[in-house]
């Protein structure tokens, strides 16, 4: 019979959990490891309930491409320490595998299909852990995918581009997105509505700016509808200088080789989260208690 040191050590490579939790489960349940593995993944949902009140807005985005699939998505942990660590890395590997075999039509689907994966994360990572978005994209002939991971999946890019343009160079043109950030791929995807936010806005900091007053009305909007156009060109994908070609601006690089982009999609770990401060000494002070 199995000592009680091998009988944990078996417990944890096949939970990950830690060690005096493993020794509990297994004095819980008459060192029947089956039992034991069962009783501490139904603790571990007891505990990733208590986490789900806490904010995850750190983690990792990810992009991986498969024959004619694609997939950019990002999960969230609540440390930094946590999303560098081996096991999140291999959640977020394992779950954009499942959406690339699986094909998901949503994220509320997507949740609940990796629902075990991600409490079984929990338990053995120690934190909140919540899958934030997807987006899974589909090539045709003449199409091409340009990825780009950065800094370790703090920013992922995935482009869907038509035409005549080698993967090297549709990578290159992804890192040129993480790197530039645009928002739009053409002027023509700017709305009217967001235009004329853009204006507004304008139009009160002309209001602050001495050299604009006195101007007479018609040249006043001549300088409101350029300064209008300039912020927009400067987040316009094809309106920007190409990283890797400086010579091109990208519209002009995409029009000689006869392409276009399709789809850009950028994701940046964390960005629209709503991160919480707290007191450092009043969280040491929680943890004592």
């Amino acid at each position: 019979m199995a000592s009680m040191i091998e009988l944990i050590k078996e417990l944890r490579e096949r939970t990950g959990a830690g060690m005096m939790d493993c020794k509990k489960a297994l004095e819980e349940n008459a060192s029947d490891v089956e039992k034991a593995v069962e009783w501490l993944r139904e603790k571990g949902i007891a505990k990733a309930a208590k986490k789900a009140g806490r904010i995850a807005a750190e983690g990792m985005t990810y992009v991986k491409e498969k024959g004619q699939d694609a997939v950019v998505l990002e999960i969230n942990s609540e440390t930094d320490f946590v999303s560098k660590s081996d096991s999140f890395k291999e959640l977020v590997v394992a779950t954009a595998d499942f959406l690339l075999e699986n094909k998901p039509g949503c994220i509320n689907c997507a949740k609940e299909a990796t629902a075990e994966l991600f409490t079984n994360a929990t338990v053995k990572i120690g934190e909140k852990l919540d899958f934030r978005r997807f987006e899974l994209v589909t090539k045709e002939e003449n199409q091409v995918f340009g990825s780009y991971i950065h800094m370790g999946g703090k920013i992922s890019v995935l482009l869907l581009i038509e035409g005549n343009v080698s993967k090297e160079d549709a990578d290159n043109l992804a890192m040129h997105v993480a790197a530039n950030a645009p928002l739009y791929i053409t002027k023509e995807a700017i709305t009217p509505e967001e235009r004329e936010k853009e204006l507004s806005i304008q139009v009160e900091a002309a209001k602050e700016d001495p050299k604009l007053s006195g101007k007479p009305e018609e040249m006043l909007k001549k300088i409101l509808a350029g300064k209008v156009d300039k912020y927009f060109a400067e987040s316009v994908l094809v309106e920007q200088e190409f990283l890797s070609y400086p010579d091109f601006k990208v519209g002009k690089w995409l029009q000689d080789h006869n392409a276009k982009v399709l789809k850009m999609i950028r994701y940046a770990t964390g960005e629209g989260i709503q991160k919480r401060e707290e007191n450092f000494a009043e969280e040491v002070a929680k943890q004592m208690k």
